[in-house]
């Protein structure tokens, strides 16, 4: 009888000349795969191009075109405060081509008016820093009741004779920082005799003569801060209620536009 068992010396192998039909169908699926992931990769890679092209590119310059410094009114939060905002905000509608930052000047806003200076240092420091680091940049300075006050101070001419510099303020700002302010906008700026009802030796309330002819100086009817015939109080919260924000803004704007 043949013995068809294999010796335990022998292996049996596969001959690679002769493939089998298990091994032609695995073939062709390994090459249909090969393909088809072939074709996926290469819409994902278009498509990931074609959005990757519609992503705007990171602009290399951090600085905007207006940066608003803007000081709130006494008690108000910080920050810009209510009618500062509404400024900003009025403003952003009439530039909305423009980049614009915003400020807030960093001082108590109290009744203690002789902090205002702590406003008018921090405002001019960053009045230059904007002019220095972003010479393009257009400037908006502004305030809001005693916040009108710091702003307008901060680009006096002058320090009057005899008025001792508080810490943080060495001199009114150099002349050239004037071509970088755009606009200077004062909502209930405090008439000096209000001034004086707190602080007897507080210096005049003016602004330099550079920035006169790109100042706007508005002052509800009735209110007692800017007028001395005024009695109604609240008139000095009216400025975003009765369009004065928009009508500052519209101002500013057009002085940008002149300036761009």
């Amino acid at each position: 009888m043949h013995d068809t068992r294999l010796g335990s010396g022998h292996r049996r192998f596969r001959s690679n000349s002769h493939p089998t039909v298990a091994d032609k169908k695995a073939g062709a699926l390994t090459y249909a795969g090969r393909r088809r992931l072939y074709l996926l990769l290469t819409v994902a890679l278009t498509a990931l191009a074609s959005s990757l092209a519609l992503i705007p590119a990171a602009s290399a310059d951090p600085c905007p075109g207006v940066e608003v410094v803007f000081a709130r009114g006494t008690f108000e939060a910080p920050g810009p405060g209510q009618t500062g905002q509404a400024f900003v905000d009025a403003l952003r509608a009439h530039l909305p081509d423009e980049s614009i930052d915003l400020y807030p000047v960093n001082y108590p806003a109290s009744l203690d008016f002789p902090r205002a200076a702590d406003g008018v240092a921090d405002a001019s420091t960053r009045v230059a820093a904007i002019a220095a680091q972003c010479p393009e940049t257009q400037i908006v300075l502004g305030g809001y009741s005693q916040g009108a006050a710091v702003a307008a101070y901060t680009p006096a001419d002058i320090v009057p004779p005899g008025y001792a510099l508080p810490p943080g303020i060495t001199g009114p700002l150099p002349p050239e920082i004037a071509d970088h302010v755009a606009a200077v906008v004062l909502f209930g700026k405090p008439t000096q005799g209000f001034v004086h009802m707190l602080v007897q030796t507080a210096p005049p309330i003016a602004v330099g003569s550079r920035y006169a002819d790109r100042t706007i100086d508005l002052c509800m009817a009735g209110d007692p801060v800017c007028s001395p015939d005024g009695f109604e109080r609240s008139a000095h919260s009216a400025y975003r209620t009765a369009g004065m924000t928009t009508e500052a803004a519209q101002f500013a704007a057009d002085r940008v536009r002149l300036r761009a």
